[in-house]
């Protein structure tokens, strides 16, 4: 399987990535276009793609900061799904560096958020139960409380603290 980094939303495979992140997410956790064309500017910003023989399998929306590399979205196609790609996609990602690695879920409220979380812990990671949210990423909109999960270890409250102090400015400007 290939990851390609996308550049623009002109690159080949961005309208099938790009319709997968519409309906993997609700409204609240995913960017608007123009937001997302602006994001993909920063040199930090990874908008990776996976390919196996010339189709699409799925996506991982990454940002690379000094010490942590952090997931903000990851899917995969529907057609894809349960195949055991996503948790090659994540391990081989994890296993790239020394970096710890973050993403987000949402708390587990639902059938469907303890599938996730149960699926990223399966994979590795470890789910820190520090009060955590994020800002808007649309105007008008809440902050939006979820909980963080992390690879290798369990994140102490001051690491926390510190990924939003230090990261948070940067994932979530204007």
């Amino acid at each position: 399987m290939k990851q390609l980094r996308l550049h623009s939303i002109s690159d080949n495979y961005f309208d099938q990535a790009w319709e997968l992140y519409e309906a993997a997410f609700p409204p609240e956790e995913r960017r608007l276009l123009e937001g997302q064309i602006q994001v993909m500017k920063k040199s930090d910003y990874h908008f990776d793609i996976m390919i196996q023989e010339n189709e699409f399998i799925g996506f991982l929306l990454w940002w690379d900061f000094e010490t942590v590399r952090y997931v903000a979205h990851f899917a995969t196609a529907a057609k894809h799904r349960n195949k055991g790609y996503g948790q090659l996609i994540l391990e081989k990602f994890m296993h790239q560096n020394e970096k710890s690695v973050l993403l987000e879920v949402e708390l587990p409220y639902s059938t469907i958020n303890k599938r996730r979380i149960t699926f990223y812990e399966r994979t590795g990671f470890r789910l820190n139960e520090h009060y955590y949210e994020v800002p808007p990423l649309i105007a008008d909109q809440k902050p939006l409380q979820l909980l963080l999960m992390s690879y290798p270890t369990v994140l102490s409250a001051e690491e926390v603290e510190q990924f939003i102090r230090t990261c948070h400015p940067i994932i979530f400007e204007d």
